[in-house]
């Protein structure tokens, strides 16, 4: 255990004017507050604040961050409140002993729900002082270390599972890669001890097998740096973490022996020209492994990491990875952020740097986020993924996972450039939006205001940002096409029944359905959740319905099919069909592929809303007993109209060379445009084919039809059913 004078000498060795008495007042005030509590290992609770204070210190972190690592438990544990840390230690340390608080006490439906809100405070409670990060990243190093002593082995690994998915992470994020490395490593033994240990004998063996090698190689190369004109290049040599090379074999699919870059090797010079001389002699003397070289000091990292990472054939024809910096890189890489943080920096930075944007991302994030698992998993998408570097059209450098896209791309320069895009130029070249950006691309977004986020984006997007902040967008547009259905709904239902519906009448229903709102119920029943009879009997529960008596000689089993009503004015005019987005409140059964021309009806379908079929759909036999879930509704589309729907063909083609060409040819003379292709069949004379032609309405794809029967190449065309 660390005495108390000891933990202040520490302190004091790197801050002499540090607060000696704010120290002590510390070290006492948890002592007491944790008094006889014992960790699972049967230690006394209050080592364990104590340890996460150690861990700070070699850190060289300020006081105030000293102080709050020994009381962050306090709060949380023991019978002290806020209020009590306030008075004896003031607002800004209160402050961060909140926002490290785990808020365990938290009344959440399950552990990964618990994870999440718990992790959204964090982020909350680190974007205004980084140094909560410190402290917490600190108690979960202590926590992992300890990590053993936990009986239930489910617990252990759910702990070591959200460290290596989130914390490490973190703290890769913000450039302490001692700290990733090691968290990795604990929670790689707990998840996977059997791999662990056998990359760790592999690694034993080869250092057996390689005697002295590691140490021939530095020699060799400070002997070739010296001789070069950097004689006091300083050399060393390490292995790669079992976690990082276990990480790079399921990567890359390839055994323990396929790897050949498992050692890595840093040269130290004074400064950044060195660095480049230096790379220079390495690159002379040794073959490069092609796109093993990379320039973090003219492109630093997000999180402020800045090296020179190269690949060669070194010496004794070994392949080995060589990294070069200054000693100033070196401490930022080792404490990342934390060396910013450290007393000779004075007044603690706020994050305005590009270091931070990362942090702001995540807050954007949690902004459109709907519920903490959502927060969690687009996190973590913005966390894990390796990144690549891309340019504005004016220079400024935009960092983004790998995979990522011009669609990321423009969220990441501003929300607002997301919504509305409409285009990229990749390098001077229009490309498709789901391109993939390169190291080096230079991205110019194209905009319009009349463009919005489009659901297709949603399955080519990245970052974490772009996709919380399309389906934000995708939420609003469709709880207002539901209200707005559940309101035609209800208005028609009511009618019926020989009402005027009025949307104050829902008021009194709302609890019945545990609904907070009347918009909520109406978009309850526009997506299907709730029919317009079951709020029509609510509203009057006493209200009993007409029933026909049936004639002599009706067959009383008969099942009536509702008939399609024609058009009226009024409520019970179909409701319209316009600009709608597949997959939203309204959309187009793929089993008929209605065409604008075709008489239609639309049935309510649970989660989805109303979807449209055509009139003689095979699939409406299966709601002949559900009449309540009919609408009757038509298309209200000009013939100006602008969109353009899916209707599909089957064909039956002759199998000879140039059949195809003929085909396409033959649709795109008569304005029809091929989305998707199926040969369904194929034998020594003919292709049965499925088409999908974008067209206007069921005549176009009429007239198409008939230019198809007329060319001597097709068979057979008729107009597809079924999926």
């Amino acid at each position: 255990m660390i005495r108390q004078y000891e933990l202040v000498e520490r302190v004091k060795a790197y801050d002499p004017s540090a607060d000696e008495e704010l120290l002590n007042r510390a070290y006492v005030f948890s002592m007491k507050a944790h008094g006889s509590q014992t960790r699972a290992s049967g230690d006394p609770y209050f080592l364990h604040p104590l340890e996460v204070a150690g861990i700070l210190t070699q850190l060289k972190l300020d006081a105030g961050t000293i102080a709050t690592a020994l009381l962050h438990d306090t709060v949380e544990d023991t019978v002290a409140t806020l209020e009590d840390i306030e008075k004896h230690f003031g607002k800004e340390i209160a402050r961060l002993v909140d926002g490290v608080t785990k808020l365990s006490r938290l009344e959440l439906h399950s552990e990964q729900a618990k994870q999440a809100e718990n992790f959204r405070k964090l982020v909350l409670a680190m974007s205004e002082d980084i140094r909560v990060l410190l402290v917490k990243l600190a108690d979960r190093l202590h926590n992992m270390r300890t990590l053993f002593h936990l009986k239930n082995p489910d617990k252990r690994k759910r702990i070591a599972r959200e460290t290596i998915e989130i914390y490490a992470p973190l703290a890769e994020r913000i450039g302490m890669h001692q700290v990733k490395d090691e968290l990795e490593d604990l929670s790689f033994a707990e998840l996977n001890p059997d791999a662990r240990d056998s990359i760790l004998a592999q690694l034993s063996r080869l250092r057996t097998e390689g005697e002295n090698r590691v140490q021939r190689i530095i020699q060799e190369l400070r002997g070739t740096l010296a001789e070069e004109g950097l004689p006091n290049a300083g050399v060393t040599g390490r292995e790669k973490t079992a976690y990082s090379i276990w990480r790079k074999l399921q990567r890359k699919n390839v055994s323990f022996e396929q790897l050949s870059d498992i050692m890595a090797f840093r040269i130290m010079v004074d400064t950044v020209p060195e660095c480049y001389q230096a790379l220079g002699v390495i690159h002379a003397h040794y073959p490069v492994v092609p796109g093993r070289f990379k320039d973090y000091i003219s492109t630093p990292k997000p999180n402020g990491y800045r090296s020179l990472h190269t690949g060669v054939i070194g010496p004794e024809r070994n392949r080995i990875e060589v990294q070069i910096r200054t000693s100033d890189m070196h401490e930022i890489c080792e404490l990342g952020v934390a060396a910013h943080w450290a007393y000779k920096q004075g007044e603690p930075r706020t994050q305005q740097g590009r270091e931070y944007r990362w942090l702001r991302e995540l807050l954007d994030i949690l902004e459109h986020a709907q519920k903490p698992e959502e927060f969690l998993e687009h996190t973590k998408l913005e966390l894990f993924q390796d990144q690549v570097f891309c340019f504005t059209p004016k220079g400024d450098l935009i960092a983004l996972p790998r995979g990522a896209t011009p669609v990321d791309f423009a969220y990441a320069v501003h929300s607002e450039v997301g919504d509305h895009c409409v285009g990229a130029k990749i390098n001077g070249r229009m490309l498709p939006l789901r391109t993939q950006l390169q190291n080096g691309d230079q991205v110019d977004i194209i905009t319009s205001k009349a463009q919005t986020p489009v659901p297709g984006w949603e399955r080519f997007v990245v970052t974490g940002k772009a996709r919380a902040r399309i389906r934000k967008f995708l939420r609003t547009q469709q709880r207002t096409q539901y209200i707005e259905l559940g309101r035609a709904i209800l208005q028609r239902q009511f009618k019926s029944e020989g009402y005027e519906f009025s949307e104050k009448a829902l008021e009194g229903v709302i609890k019945i359905f545990q609904q907070p709102s009347a918009d909520d119920l109406l978009a309850s029943v526009g997506s299907g959740l709730h029919s317009g009879r079951e709020v029509f009997h609510a509203v009057f529960p006493g209200h009993k319905p007409h029933v026909a008596t049936p004639k002599e000689g009706d067959d009383k089993n008969a099942i009536t099919v509702p008939k399609p009503k024609p058009k009226v004015k009024g409520h019970n005019a179909p409701l319209p069909i316009r600009g709608l987005i597949p997959g939203m409140a309204v959309h187009y059964a793929r089993c008929c592929h209605p065409l604008p021309g075709d008489r239609i009806v639309g049935i309510v379908t649970t989660g989805k809303g109303v979807t449209i079929h055509t009139i003689d759909c095979e699939t409406l036999e299966s709601f002949h007993e559900s009449p309540e879930r009919w609408i009757d509704v038509a298309w209200d589309i000009g013939p100006d109209s602008p969109e353009e729907h899916v209707g599909r063909i089957s064909l039956v083609v002759n199998n000879e060379p140039g059949s195809l060409g003929t085909l396409s040819t033959v649709i795109g003379k008569n304005g029809g445009n091929i989305t998707n292709l199926k040969i369904t069949s194929r034998n020594t004379d003919f292709f049965e084919l499925l088409i999908d032609i974008d067209v206007k309405d069921a005549k176009h794809l009429t007239n198409i039809m008939a230019a198809l029967r007329a060319t001597p190449a097709i068979n057979a065309v008729e107009r597809a059913r079924g999926r």
